[in-house]
């Protein structure tokens, strides 16, 4: 029971030992220990002060391809743009040309036909002048003296005509 109720010297001794113990530690433990903490808590703190500068990093890295993506964008609804409004105006053109193209077309139909109706009214008029020449020798030839007869040569003559 010694132990469990000590006396007073081995107390005095218990008490005389921790604290050179800790005089002892203090000394020559404690500061390498605590300066080994420390410099393990600044490298920790560095670590993550790295670690926030590389996310700050990243953040702007992320912001600036996102403008970058956003100019693309634009410049590439631009270039669409533009491209449409080309299509537009070579469709436009292509109109333009092919209305002048029809026009042309139209109006040497137009003066072909104008010329075939001259040729045929030409045509008419020479036949029309050379049946009448014929219906006048006819008549000429023949001496009538009464208008049932005149009909009666009319009506011969224009059945021998033929009509093309």
């Amino acid at each position: 029971m010694e132990l469990i109720k000590p006396e007073f010297g081995l107390f005095f001794w218990q008490v005389v030992v921790l604290v050179i113990l800790v005089f002892l530690l203090g000394k020559f433990a404690w500061k390498p220990i605590l300066q080994g903490i420390k410099e393990r808590e600044d490298s920790i703190n560095d670590s993550i002060n790295a670690a926030e500068d590389a996310k700050k990093e990243l953040m702007h890295l992320q912001e600036k391809n996102q403008d970058m993506l956003n100019e693309a964008r634009i410049e590439r609804d631009q270039m669409l743009k533009e491209a449409q409004a080309a299509k537009k105006r070579m469709l436009e053109e292509a109109n333009t040309q092919a209305t002048q193209k029809a026009a042309q077309i139209v109006a040497k139909a137009q003066e072909a036909i104008e010329a075939d109706k001259k040729a045929a009214l030409v045509e008419i008029k020479s036949e029309v002048a050379s049946l009448s020449i014929d219906i006048a020798e006819k008549i000429l030839g023949q001496n009538l003296k009464d208008d049932k007869a005149q009909r009666q040569l009319v009506e011969q003559m224009l059945k021998d005509v033929k009509l093309n």
